[in-house]
Parts: C-alpha cells; sequence; structure tokens
C-alpha cells in the first residue's frame, strides 16, 4: 500500500539530511527545513526496539518524479482513506497533522498489537 518516503541513515549522516537525500532518491523533490515531528517505534521479533523518526517540511523543489522504491504521485488529502494504504498509514497522518501529537508506538496485548498515539 501507499507509504512515506523512507529509509535509513548512512554512517556519519544527520538524521535531517538523510531525510533530504531520502526523499530526492525516492520522489525527485528537495526538501527545505525538514523538522522532526514524531517516532514511531516497535519491538521487533528479535526482541530489539526499532525506532523510526518521522520528518515533515513544507517547502520543496524539483519535479515529482518516481523511482526503483515505487509509483509517486500527488493525492487530495481527503482522497486517502479511498486508497490502498500500509495498515498505519491514517494513524502516522494523525502524528504530521497533530501538533500535540508526537509519539506513535506499537504494544504487545494478550490479543495483539495495539497502536497509541501520544
Amino acid at each position: 500500500g501507499i507509504t512515506f518516503p523512507g529509509g535509513h541513515v548512512e554512517p556519519g549522516e544527520a538524521f535531517a539530511d538523510s531525510v533530504i537525500r531520502e526523499v530526492f532518491e525516492e520522489t525527485g523533490l528537495t526538501i527545505e527545513n525538514p523538522q522532526l515531528c514524531g517516532v514511531k517505534q516497535f519491538q521487533t521479533r528479535r526482541n530489539e526496539r526499532y525506532v523510526v523518526f518521522l520528518y515533515r517540511a513544507d517547502r520543496f523543489s524539483g519535479s515529482l518524479r518516481s523511482s526503483d522504491e515505487g509509483q509517486v504521485f500527488w493525492l487530495p488529502r481527503q482522497k486517502l482513506p479511498e486508497q490502498t494504504l500500509v495498515p498505519d498509514f491514517l494513524d502516522m497522518v494523525r502524528i504530521f497533522e497533530t501538533d500535540t501529537l508526537s509519539e506513535f508506538i506499537y504494544s504487545k496485548t494478550e490479543d495483539g498489537w495495539n497502536i497509541q498515539l501520544l
């Protein structure tokens, strides 16, 4: 399903620089001044803590293009629920859109996984 651009941090690379690089590699757009707006975390199968930093930016230059990572396209915000999305995409969108939320955590319960937005 649809998800945000993302990737890894190169050795010695700043987090914000990795965001700029990954967005460019996957979309052809050069974003400006990415701001950390939240974190997503969960435990892996090997019981390691996996942390994803969520950044947003409101300025960019360049032309949108797809890459080996997948097809990219503009879509009106209100059309998102009609799309095939990764399962937690709309919860991540809430982190991006809500200044009072900054943490997205999966916690294990007896019934499976629970999502908490804090």
